[in-house]
């Protein structure tokens, strides 16, 4: 796989049971630019390695006055040089290509599975984690599946070495193998402490991250409230505890740093006192223990890989372990083993009508009772407003816990594929999320072609929105043409709701379903809005989740959940005036309004059942006085 070729057409499906098990998958599935690494890796360092082999025997040739020696180990030199260069070059291209392959198959896996939960994602995983999962954690990861096999050239260039030595020059190369181990080992001690304390900073940097992410994304509510300094002195505080933890890893890695610098001294001074008593007694010539001595300089720098691949271990296995959390979640309706497998993008699922069309007819909920009939517009009142997310949630296709599968007609979304469920269905939820780019861009997304984007406009009332994006933008003639920034932080919060509204119109998906659509803007626009909804939407299915009388007014039926299951249905005004706890809900009335209301019904009925008693006695009695004259005129 070459840099030239991302993305992939397929990552595969990731091993998610832990951090080292996707780390060993993701290594696993580069074999091919692994094996490459290791070649020009072992090429490099040892040719590296051989430059004191060449030494030593340039100073034994030139000790004995041969110039043909020095002409041979000269071209053995430059050879070395030219395999040095060569496998330097290639060796850092192919390890950058590894790491960004890596990275890059883990970024798409990532974005594959925020596809697939969808707004369920982040009920489950805080925003900040999937951020920095999705950047920093994931060039972490790449870095470490791209050192293992430069440290696996080291490592066995370090063992030819150690072997090359005890060849050479026994005496010598017995020291340097019994050393080279303990240069390696002698800091493994450290790393437990050092990957403990890289964990302790990991997570403060995550919880940093999650804070400053859901302080900016509700500034503008802070700012309201006068909570933005309390907001800042918690991300103060908690940046200061990131750069408490950082140092606090940094002087055990310094620590590390050092013993690996002065093991090896120690372990070259002993060489070098071992040789010199060998070279006085004679058992070994100048040329053998300047060849020994630089062989060990040398080795330092295939040793260095030791620490590296320590430290590359213990920064990416928190950055994994996250990785694979996000990766291994799954939708309640999927089956095991098999959730990440189904993407958005699987047009070739099974199940469901076994064909590419899109299902029609009733949407039924079966937890709940709702039915909400095909072509018309239906509105749902929830007492609840969590309980109207979950069942927004899980009339797209998203239920927050496994249960009975919502029904389009006679089909169970369940056993749709992504795709076909999500043409079929679409859900705004009450926060949608708007992308910078042009307004034209924000409208341009996968729809029917049946609405255009200035309908959708008109009938999310986004007149006003145009005009303040015109006036915004300096260079912009066409109003489509002007630029949204970042999630329309420049806009006000009603603003927002009507573009992600035009933008849900224009899909015309055949059920869509709106979660608050008009909660907040003002009683005049949500009367327009409605008007334009249900006109735009004239023959479509429409579900929307509210309790603005403006909206229950304009709608065929009205639909009352209480306590998760359907307890009235039927016209707003009827529901108003017969069901008390719909009038609650609606009206947001308390207990003891209603209550009020209860004694004020039943005060005004005994009054009127007393009034009628008086009057029908004293019908009764007019009538007997009739009588009674009557008897009279007759005797």
């Amino acid at each position: 796989m070459q840099i030239q070729d991302l993305p992939y057409s397929d990552p595969g499906v990731a091993d998610a049971r832990s951090g080292p098990h996707l780390l060993w998958w993701l290594f696993r599935n580069q074999r091919g630019g692994q094996l490459k690494a290791l070649l020009w890796g072992l090429l490099h360092f040892s040719a590296v390695c051989a430059l004191p082999f060449c030494v030593g025997l340039a100073v034994e040739a030139a000790v004995k006055g041969s110039a043909a020696g020095l002409l041979r180990t000269g071209g053995l030199l430059l050879l070395c040089g030219i395999c040095v260069a060569v496998g330097d070059t290639f060796l850092h291209r192919a390890a950058v290509t590894n790491w960004i392959t890596a990275a890059a198959r883990l970024q798409q896996l990532l974005a594959r599975k925020a596809a697939h939960l969808g707004s369920a994602l982040t009920r489950r995983v805080a925003a900040g984690e999937v951020v920095a999962v999705s950047t920093g954690d994931v060039e972490k990861i790449g870095w470490f599946v791209e050192a293992v096999s430069r440290f696996t050239a080291a490592a066995l260039t370090v063992v030819l070495v150690c072997v090359a030595l005890i060849v050479y020059q026994p005496a010598l190369g017995v020291v340097v193998a019994i050393g080279l181990p303990l240069v390696a080992l002698a800091v493994l001690p450290l790393l437990p402490r050092a990957t403990r304390r890289a964990d302790v900073q990991r997570e403060k940097a995550g919880r940093a991250t999650e804070l400053a992410s859901d302080t900016v994304a509700g500034l503008r509510v802070l700012r309201g409230i006068g909570g933005e300094e309390l907001f800042l002195t918690r991300y103060r505080s908690a940046s200061q505890e990131v750069r408490h933890a950082a140092v606090r890893s940094a002087r055990m890695w310094s620590l590390i740093s050092a013993i690996q610098v002065v093991v090896p001294g120690l372990l070259l001074i002993a060489v070098v006192w071992h040789g010199v008593q060998l070279a006085r007694e004679g058992r070994v010539t100048v040329g053998e223990l300047v060849t020994v001595y630089s062989a060990v300089m040398v080795l330092n720098y295939p040793m260095r890989h030791f620490e590296e691949i320590a430290m590359a271990f213990s920064f990416s296995r928190p950055s994994a372990t996250r990785a694979a959390r996000v990766l291994s979640l799954q939708r309640p309706t999927d089956t095991e083993g098999t959730g990440s497998e189904r993407t958005a993008s699987d047009g070739a699922g099974t199940g469901g009508t076994g064909t590419g069309e899109v299902p029609g007819g009733d949407l039924h909920d079966p937890l709940t009772g709702l039915r909400v009939p095909a072509r018309r517009f239906t509105a749902v009142v929830c007492g609840d407003p969590d309980a109207a997310g979950e069942l927004a949630a899980r009339l797209g296709g998203h239920p927050a816990e496994p249960g009975p599968s919502v029904l389009l007609g006679d089909v169970a979304l369940n056993d749709l594929p992504l795709d076909r469920a999500r043409t079929a269905v679409l859900v705004q939820d009450k926060d949608p999320v708007l992308l910078s780019g042009s307004l034209r861009e924000l409208l341009d997304v996968p729809a029917s072609g049946a609405v255009r984007a200035e309908d959708a406009l008109a009938a999310a009332q986004c007149g006003d929105v145009l005009d303040a994006l015109a006036q915004a933008s300096l260079d912009a003639s066409d109003p489509m043409d002007t630029r949204v920034t970042e999630r329309g932080r420049s806009l006000s919060g009603g603003q927002r709701q009507r573009l992600a509204l035009a933008r849900s119109l224009v899909t015309d998906p055949e059920v869509l379903v709106l979660d608050e659509p008009t909660s907040a803007v003002d009683s005049h626009t949500e009367a327009r809005i409605a008007e334009g909804l249900r006109g735009l939407r004239s023959g479509r299915t429409t579900v929307v989740l509210t309790s603005s009388p403006l909206l229950l007014d304009r709608a065929d039926s009205v639909v009352f959940l209480h306590k998760g299951t359907v307890a009235a249905t039927g016209p707003h005004r009827e529901l108003i005036a017969t069901d008390p706890r719909y009038r609650a809900v609606v009206t947001r009335e308390t207990e003891d309004e209603q209550d009020d209301s209860a004694r004020d019904a039943t005060t005004d009925l005994t009054d009127r059942r007393e009034r009628a008693d008086d009057a029908l006695l004293g019908e009764l009695d007019r009538i007997e006085e009739n009588r009674l004259e009557e008897i009279e005129e007759s005797a």
